[in-house]
């Protein structure tokens, strides 16, 4: 009794701390409270959750034959949506037991129809044909058979929302044969069914053995790789080697967006220097030195342009006339690619005043005797005139005065030495960089436009394949006649076996310009690297990103980003070896260390 009475003492207050407990625990704020809905309702074919609508669909029928990679473009679909798939194995020896009972009622039904006289059943053959081949395969072990079930909820903070959503998936499964049902009065479970738990609580599944089966695999990623060209990277979601020929696609052209320090010169002189390696000539307009170090490790020709360098490039040069090239729409071309030159230099330009520059050109010209009767091909550098014989025409024509006091300052004030002398530049090299770093702000634009017209005169006159590089880019896009002559070579250099490379860091400048889309859009190669959150809306209304992609840029490492080559796009990791690393870095720090590293070396040498 003892014992009895002790354990009754004891027990009241054992039970009055298990309900304080209980008590507690039932206040305690948890994960589960912190993120559930305040509440669900839940409809015949909608679910309401909080603000947030959804409805959950399941496939219902497949076609009898399915290719790899449809379902992507319901997982790149650009609205919010929860995919499960659900595979559940069947044992092979029952499923034949099935199979074989159903080809011998199909083969019944086939005899059948044979003694009552009627024609073939295709349907009837192709069933049997069918069977036969899935049990061969089984039989044989190259064929597993599964049960399927594949679900999509979709999200909306609108009915109407959803259902946009709902016929949107519709329409793009049903193009495929592929057709899907809502969860009609089976709401709840169809979303517990696509939530991360594992559990197929809906339990619509179709008979599929492994070969259809394997093509829904979502994860599929563009493959860029061929058997010549260079390689640019590593596909990031499969890491196969990013490598084919650029010359081979309907044009070289190539723009390349990104923040800065997000690697952009960093990959183009890693294609630079792989580039040079199977022949292929690179012309590159470096306005930050850049490429010295690139240049000078292949033996390549570095041009510093200056106010007082030693070399020189005249506009007024003429290309080489091709056989199929009738020379007097060469003189006009040239003609009107100086009135846009001129037009950078000396600003705002009247009507007027645009007429006395084209007659004044022709003038100058033909002091020299140059014509479009003339034979191009006995001209030389010294053939040519210069800004000082235009300046010279400019100011004995009437109403020329207000021009000539503005053309002034390029022949006889502080930037006659940049172009008024005849061209000295040589560019037979495999490798040519013409450098602007020392260059006044405002004659970047006049230094760039003169190169590329110096460029586009050789290419004209030595076709070659070569690569045209344009580094910040965005300088000659503030000015139309610049960013025209630009589109103009980007339109155009295909004919002359040339892919031109435009690379740029502020594309609001870029795009801001009424040619910059027709930049974009005449360029088979487009690489974004990493962007700042107050550009990556401008590059998503130009590329058409989807949210996921925007994130990817966004979050990108440097190297990292999105390479869209023709129809197909796929995420890129640039990576280059140790030594090409340290022939192309543009890191100060690395830079520093390798100076350095060469600093001791020659005076290990010295020693």
């Amino acid at each position: 009794m003892f014992g009895i009475n002790k354990n009754k003492k004891t027990a009241a207050p054992v039970g009055a701390l298990l309900q304080s407990e209980d008590l507690y625990q039932r206040g305690v704020a948890t994960i589960k409270d912190l993120i559930a809905p305040s509440a669900m309702k839940i409809s015949s074919n909608n679910l309401q959750i909080g603000e947030t609508f959804a409805r959950t669909l399941f496939v219902v029928a497949y076609p009898r034959y399915l290719h790899s990679n449809w379902f992507s473009p319901i997982i790149n679909i650009d609205f919010s949506m929860d995919t499960a798939m659900f595979i559940h194995p069947i044992e092979t020896a029952e499923i034949l037991k099935t199979l074989r009972k159903s080809s011998t009622q199909v083969q019944s039904q086939i005899h059948i129809e044979e003694q009552g006289g009627k024609i073939r059943d295709p349907i009837l053959e192709t069933a049997l044909q069918d069977i036969e081949e899935l049990r061969d395969k089984l039989q044989q072990g190259t064929e597993k058979f599964f049960r399927f079930g594949l679900y999509m909820t979709l999200y909306g903070s609108s009915m109407e929302e959803v259902e946009k959503a709902h016929q949107q998936i519709e329409s793009i499964l049903e193009a495929q044969l592929v057709y899907v049902k809502p969860a009609v009065l089976k709401v709840e479970q169809g979303f517990s069914s696509t939530l991360p738990l594992a559990n197929d609580e809906l339990d619509v599944a179709n008979n599929l053995n492994t070969s259809p089966l394997s093509t829904t695999f979502p994860f599929v990623s563009a493959d860029l790789s061929s058997n010549e060209g260079i390689l640019y990277g590593i596909n990031r979601h499969n890491n196969s080697l990013i490598l084919f020929d650029r010359f081979k696609m309907e044009n070289a052209n190539m723009v390349v967006f990104s923040k800065s320090g997000g690697g952009k010169s960093y990959t183009v002189k890693l294609e630079i220097f792989r580039s040079l390696m199977v022949g292929t000539n690179v012309i590159v307009i470096d306005p930050e030195n850049e490429y010295k170090y690139l240049c000078e490790t292949v033996g390549g020709t570095f041009i510093k342009l200056s106010l007082n360098s030693n070399f020189h490039l005249n506009p007024f040069d003429l290309p080489q006339v091709g056989e199929d090239e009738d020379p007097e729409d060469i003189l006009r071309s040239n003609i009107a690619s100086l009135i846009g030159l001129l037009h950078i230099m000396l600003g705002a330009i009247t009507p007027e005043e645009d007429s006395i520059l084209d007659i004044a050109i022709r003038e100058t010209y033909a002091m020299r005797d140059i014509t479009a009767q003339s034979n191009f091909k006995n001209f030389n550098s010294n053939s040519f005139p210069t800004m000082s014989d235009l300046y010279a025409v400019i100011r004995n024509s009437e109403g020329g005065e207000s021009v000539a006091r503005r053309l002034e300052k390029y022949t006889e004030g502080i930037f006659a030495g940049v172009l008024n002398h005849p061209t000295n530049v040589q560019i037979n090299n495999q490798l040519v960089v013409f450098n602007i770093r020392d260059l006044e702000e405002q004659l970047r634009p006049i230094a760039m436009y003169t190169i590329l017209q110096f460029i586009w005169n050789e290419m004209r006159s030595t076709l070659k394949q070569r690569i045209v590089v344009v580094d910040e880019a965005w300088v000659m896009m503030q000015n139309e006649d610049a960013a025209s002559f630009l589109f103009g070579i980007a339109k155009r250099c295909r004919k002359y076996y040339t892919g031109l490379t435009t690379i740029t860091q502020d594309i609001a400048d870029f795009m801001s310009s009424r040619y910059g889309k027709p930049i974009v859009t005449n360029s088979s190669l487009q690489l974004l690297l990493r962007q700042s959150p107050a550009a990556i809306d401008t590059i998503s209304d130009t590329f058409y990103l989807t949210e996921q992609e925007k994130f990817l840029l966004l979050e990108s490492n440097v190297g990292e980003g999105i390479l869209f080559a023709g129809a197909k796009h796929v995420a890129i990791k640039v990576i280059a070896s140790y030594a090409e690393d340290q022939i192309i870095t543009s890191d100060p720090r690395q830079l520093m260390e390798i100076e350095q590293a060469k600093k001791d070396f020659d005076e290990e040498e010295g020693e």
